[in-house]
């Protein structure tokens, strides 16, 4: 056959494997993420990417650029048990996701970053020192440091949750998530918020 009779190439075959590709866990979409809360947008980075292999471990402020997913699973392995332990806290995220998605239909990347906006405090205390007397002042927390807390409530949430409990890690995290996601001030992550800053609140 010449090359003028020769067939055209067909579609590209990668197009099916880019698309499961850009899917966190090869399940759930990560475009059209909405976020309520301006101020911590730039910090909240949604990818399909949940292991970065600690590439940014090494530079300041980096971690701002790695997918909020690997930053709760990483968050969810500095415990005394977990540490080290990334494949299992992946395990966690992933069967938690899809309990978020069987209770609320929703997409649980989209839960999760509801849940990270709402448990972040806005306000916090400082010590200051006059002389020899210590008082506390009432304090702006930054966008990337209301992340972090959001962060670690959720992971403190989770680890009191299923620590020595009957309650499965992934079952917990799942709690966690819609609850804060639904600014339920039972749900240990909200619980946290509301209590710093009522405590800023009356250091004003």
């Amino acid at each position: 056959m010449s090359e003028e009779e020769a067939p055209e190439p067909d579609a590209p075959a990668s197009t099916d494997d880019e698309r499961v590709s850009a899917q966190l866990f090869g399940e759930w979409s990560v475009d059209d993420i909405e976020y309520s809360d301006p101020s911590t947008r730039r910090y909240i980075t949604v990818t399909p990417i949940a292991h970065t292999q600690g590439r940014h471990a090494s530079k300041q402020f980096k971690k701002s650029e790695i997918s909020i997913v690997e930053r709760l699973i990483n968050r969810l392995m500095q415990t005394e048990e977990n540490t080290g332990k990334k494949q299992q806290a992946t395990r966690i995220v992933r069967d938690a996701f899809e309990q978020v998605h069987e209770r609320t239909d929703e997409n649980p990347v989209q839960v999760l970053v509801t849940a990270v906006e709402n448990a972040g405090p806005r306000e916090e205390t400082v010590r200051l020192k006059y002389g020899g007397i210590s008082v506390p002042k009432a304090v702006d927390v930054a966008p990337q440091r209301r992340v972090d807390q959001a962060l670690k409530f959720l992971a403190e949430g989770v680890q009191g949750a299923s620590f020595k409990t009957p309650t499965p890690a992934a079952e917990a995290l799942a709690n966690q998530l819609v609850g804060a996601a639904n600014y339920d001030v039972g749900t240990y992550a909200v619980n946290q918020k509301e209590e710093k800053e009522r405590v800023a609140a009356a250091a004003r």
